[in-house]
């Protein structure tokens, strides 16, 4: 179980709290931090300890989740990333470029993912990773557990909040997201104070 409270007592770092539409990427963390010290350090163990071969991004930012993400899968796997921001999806192709990443090991999808997760695949994918604030964590949780094989996790970055935000309708969203995790006993939730404050939910 995961006592509300605990989503409510840190800053989320930078992030901006915003409707749906204002939605943003906030899993691009500092670098130079110890081993394991960082949000990206968690995803890329998450995509190496399950050993995935097929990742759901929503939010792909510069894509440097992207990134950390990409090294801890297997060496074939392929990671779909989503954003409504067609400008993101050129600064992660640049970054993707760079880091000599092969284009076939990742698929960038423009829009909204609430309207794209319903037509993949149930089932099919190892790790769902929601690295946007958005009144639509709810929406995430279903969709994204519906995708997810046995054994798969779904992290959401940014759920914890300073006291002033407790009236926002981001605090509503992620109130209405820690419940539905509650209430459902085929999920396994962890939460990790980690730069914006992660919450990681495997599914039985």
């Amino acid at each position: 179980m995961i006592p509300e409270r605990s989503v409510a007592r840190y800053s989320m770092s930078g992030c901006e709290v915003g409707e749906r539409t204002r939605a943003r990427p906030i899993g691009d963390g500092p670098q130079g931090q110890p081993v394991g010290a960082s949000s990206l350090h968690v995803l890329q163990f998450l995509a190496a300890a399950l050993r995935a071969k097929a990742v759901v991004e929503i939010g792909t930012g510069s894509g440097e989740s992207a990134r950390w993400l990409l090294r801890g899968m297997v060496p074939d796997g392929v990671l779909t990333s989503i954003d409504a921001d067609p400008a993101n999806h050129r600064t992660a192709r640049a970054a993707l470029r760079e880091e000599g990443i092969a284009p076939a090991r990742t698929r960038l999808i423009n829009g909204r993912a609430v309207e794209m997760l319903p037509r993949f695949t149930e089932g099919g994918y190892d790790l769902v990773s929601v690295g946007v604030a958005s009144t639509d964590y709810p929406d995430y949780l279903e969709l994204g557990a519906r995708l997810l094989r046995p054994g798969g996790v779904i992290v959401f970055a940014g759920v914890q909040l300073g006291e002033h935000d407790h009236r926002s309708a981001l605090a509503a969203a992620i109130r209405a997201l820690v419940k539905a995790v509650q209430d459902d006993e085929g999920l396994v939730p962890v939460t990790l104070p980690t730069g914006p404050g992660l919450l990681a939910v495997a599914k039985r």
